[in-house]
C-alpha cells in the first residue's frame, strides 16, 4: 500500500511512522508513506494555501486550488485508489472502516486546518470525508495517524491473523447476527497483588473452559460500556 499524506505542517508527522508495527511494515517494504508539504502546489511567490471565508465569519479557509492540483498530481487512477478529507464533519471512523481502506492500494488523506476547509474539497476532490469523533481538533494531522496505524496493522503479514481477529470490535456470531465485540480483560503475573487477584479459572489450565470464560466477559464488558 501506497499512503500520500497532504498537510501543511508536515514536521508533525516526524517519528510516529518510525517505530513498532509501522516502522516494522515499512521496512518490509509492505506500506509506503510519503509525506507532502500542500505548500509545495500553491501558486504564489508566498506558498499560500488558505484565505479569508467569503460571507464572512471568523479564522481562515484552506483554499480549493493547492488540493486540487496536488490530489490531481498524486492520483494514480486505480481502482483501489481512495481520497479521503479528514473534518469533523466526516462519517465517524470505525474498525470496518480501517478494514475496508485496508484493502486499498493507495490511500491520499487531507489533512484540515484553520477554520476549516472549502467545502468545494469535501463535494468534487475526496472520496470520502472522515471524523475520527464527536470532538475538536486543531487539525486532521493526528486524525492522519491514527487510521495509518489502524489501517496497516491490518495489512497482510504485518500481524498474525489470530492477533487481528480476536480483538476489540473484530466480528462475531453473536444470536445469529455478526456483531462487533469488545475484547475480554487480560491479566499477567504476579497472580495476587495487594489483594487484588487474578480469575481462579486462568490459572488452572483449562483452555476449553477458559476460551468460555474469556467470550463470557467480552461479551459482559461490551453490554456495560458499549451497548450500541
Amino acid at each position: 500500500m501506497e499512503i500520500d499524506i497532504l498537510t501543511i505542517f508536515p514536521s508533525m508527522f516526524v517519528g510516529p511512522f518510525d517505530t513498532s508495527i509501522i516502522k516494522k511494515a515499512k521496512e518490509m517494504g509492505i506500506v509506503r508513506i510519503n509525506i507532502h508539504n500542500l505548500r509545495d502546489w500553491a501558486n504564489d511567490k508566498r506558498k499560500t494555501v488558505d484565505d479569508r471565508p467569503f460571507g464572512g465569519g471568523r479564522g481562515m479557509v484552506l483554499m480549493v486550488e493547492p488540493i486540487f492540483n496536488a490530489v490531481n498530481q498524486l492520483k494514480k487512477g486505480g481502482r483501489k485508489e481512495k481520497v479521503i478529507l479528514l473534518s469533523p464533519s466526516g462519517s465517524v471512523y470505525n474498525e470496518q472502516k480501517a478494514l475496508e481502506l485496508s484493502k486499498l492500494n493507495h490511500l491520499i488523506l487531507i489533512c484540515g486546518h484553520y477554520e476549516g476547509v472549502d467545502q468545494r474539497v469535501a463535494d468534487y476532490i475526496a472520496d470520502e470525508t472522515i471524523s475520527i469523533g464527536d470532538y475538536i481538533l486543531t487539525g486532521g494531522e493526528i486524525p492522519a495517524m491514527v487510521i495509518i496505524d489502524s489501517v496497516v496493522r491490518l495489512l497482510p503479514n504485518v500481524l498474525e491473523e489470530e492477533v487481528i481477529t480476536a480483538e476489540s470490535f473484530s466480528q462475531h456470531k453473536i444470536d445469529s447476527k455478526i456483531q462487533s465485540i469488545l475484547d475480554y480483560p487480560v491479566y499477567t503475573r504476579p497472580a495476587d497483588f495487594h489483594g487484588w487477584k487474578v480469575p481462579e479459572i486462568l490459572l488452572k489450565g483449562n483452555h476449553k473452559e477458559i476460551k468460555k470464560w474469556r467470550e463470557k466477559e467480552a461479551l459482559k464488558i461490551t453490554k456495560k460500556i458499549r451497548p450500541d
